[in-house]
């Protein structure tokens, strides 16, 4: 499909799922090499990574696991600017280490607070993992050292991304066309 409606709103197509997964598997491919031997915990963040985190695990072959949180920032198409806990971590995490699995990284107020709250916990090192990143969007200044496509100004749905929840299911990834 090279657009979509979902409730009152127009998607295009932007980024294809073969594109997708040639992305992942080259993020995969720099945690396998970065992180052979260790064991890392990926800790995706909910909701929206939780096909990236699926596909990125797929695609490792070293000894790793997976635990996930859910953060909250978003209604609608805007971000509130607030990040909430809404589940946290069970796992011990000191000595380990963390590779933060998050969907999409704009402002960079979720992942300062999700480096701060595992900070507390003494892991041995935390790293950034992210499907997408909007460079231009970025207030704070972080080390994303694994990103699978940064991409400019847009609301995007699709592959795990919402419009009030809905379009996360579809392959393809599809940005908001404006009306």
């Amino acid at each position: 499909m090279q657009t979509v409606k979902i409730k009152d709103k127009t998607f295009a197509l932007a980024y294809p799922e073969a594109e997708l997964q040639k992305n992942i598997r080259a993020v995969a491919n720099r945690l396998n090499e970065d992180f052979s031997g260790r064991n890392p915990l990926l800790l995706g963040v909910l909701n929206g990574c939780f096909m990236f985190a699926a596909d990125l695990m797929r695609y490792m072959d070293i000894t790793c696991e997976i635990s996930f949180v859910k953060l909250a920032s978003y209604q609608g198409t805007t971000s509130t600017g607030k990040v909430k806990e809404v589940i946290g971590l069970n796992e011990d995490i000191s000595g380990r280490d963390v590779i933060i699995v998050e969907d999409i990284v704009e402002s960079g107020h979720t992942m300062q607070r999700m480096i701060e709250t595992l900070g507390t916990r003494n892991p041995k090192s935390v790293h950034i993992c992210t499907l997408m990143q909007k460079p231009d969007k970025l207030e704070i200044p972080l080390n994303i050292e694994y990103v699978a496509m940064k991409i400019p100004n847009e609301f995007i749905i699709g592959y795990g991304f919402d419009y009030d929840q809905q379009g996360r299911n579809m392959r393809d990834i599809y940005s908001l066309v404006e009306e």
